[in-house]
């Protein structure tokens, strides 16, 4: 349920409304608006308390919200959440490319990679310091050390940095080095990492899990939203379907569905998606034009020998370069800006 109060209405009135709100046992979310402000309810509210608030002054509307998620929804928040993050804009009209390796290996690669990101104009380093692996005997990542070297290493550049996070444990010493903390795809439902995650304000990027409905999706992020870390982005990093030429099948369609129903921000990951670098080129443009906020790409500068097995997907320093070039004169024709320094582009 939510109230709507029109931008006539105090603050402090609002104030006493969520107050009220709370009384009865529930929680208060305030969202404002340019020509509104929403207060979200959540938890178990007494029937009476839509008529009550009805007939409160400064309340113009309250309506029922059906869906499972709340916070997370568009109707308790109608306008675009825009996350900054030490000056770069993510859900707003820029659009944000975060490139780097599958796993953080030597100080000397990330470094590299980190030169040639920023160098081709992407704003955030990723790279992975834990690796969930499907086999026991796979390359499981160099661990905090990896934290360090990419964190060095996107200092050194001014990049921002991304890693992903896989247990509830390091949570706290993820945020410490990263910027942005990634919760992979079969860890979309871990709740109680979810949890953790919610109670700091580091942004997060929360990765569709492979066999997840939208609606499944949307829940997952409200579990950090309502923990009081409203900095999340949604990925769609592909889902598994019975194609076996792709490694995952890309949901283009997910893009404009969720930038929909939820006001979060949508990033693609056309890397997981495809598995294939040829591809990885055409379905990373079909995301700008489906509406993405921003892209999320390996680039290895030997993906052929890559620790992780994964260079099949990565693309290679000057392919990476050359497609940021493309992005930015395909972004202006769907409404978003980027820049790619050109003055510093490889040579």
């Amino acid at each position: 349920m939510i109230a709507i109060t029109s931008n006539k209405t105090s603050d402090e009135r609002i104030q006493e409304i969520v107050q009220f709100i709370e009384k009865q046992g529930v929680q208060a979310h305030v969202s404002k608006g340019e020509d509104r402000t929403v207060i979200g309810i959540i938890g178990q509210a007494d029937p009476k308390l839509a008529e009550q608030l009805r007939q409160m002054s400064g309340v113009e509307q309250v309506v029922k919200i059906s869906k499972s998620y709340k916070l997370a929804s568009r109707d308790f928040h109608p306008a675009d959440t825009v996350i900054n993050i030490k000056g770069v804009e993510i859900g707003g009209e820029q659009l944000v490319v975060m490139g780097g390796p599958c796993a953080v290996e030597t100080p000397e690669q990330i470094d590299e990679i980190a030169r040639l990101v920023k160098a081709a104009g992407g704003q955030v380093l990723r790279g992975g310091a834990f690796k969930p692996r499907t086999g026991p005997y796979s390359f499981q990542g160099v661990g905090v050390e990896g934290l360090i070297m990419m964190a060095e290493a996107g200092k050194k550049h001014g990049l921002l940095t991304i890693t992903e996070v896989m247990t509830p444990e390091y949570v706290d010493v993820c945020a410490q080095y990263a910027d942005i903390l990634q919760v992979g795809t079969r860890n979309m439902q871990n709740f109680d990492l979810l949890r953790k995650l919610g109670t700091i304000q580091t942004p997060v990027l929360l990765k569709r899990g492979f066999s997840s409905t939208y609606d499944e999706f949307l829940n997952a992020a409200e579990y950090i939203l309502a923990g009081g870390n409203p900095n999340v982005m949604l990925c769609e990093r592909g889902i598994r379907t019975f194609e076996t030429y792709t490694r995952n099948t890309l949901d283009l369609s997910a893009i404009p569905v969720l930038k929909q129903l939820s006001h979060l921000p949508v990033i693609s990951d056309p890397s997981h998606g495809t598995g294939r670098r040829e591809l990885v080129v055409p379905m990373t443009k079909a995301s700008v034009a489906a509406g993405a906020d921003g892209l999320i790409i390996e680039m290895h500068t030997d993906p052929d020998n890559s620790m992780t097995g994964d260079g099949v997907q990565s693309l290679f320093p000057d392919q990476f370069a050359n497609l940021l070039v493309d992005l930015e004169k395909l972004a202006p024709l769907l409404g978003k800006k980027f820049d790619t320094q050109k003055e510093a582009i490889l040579a």
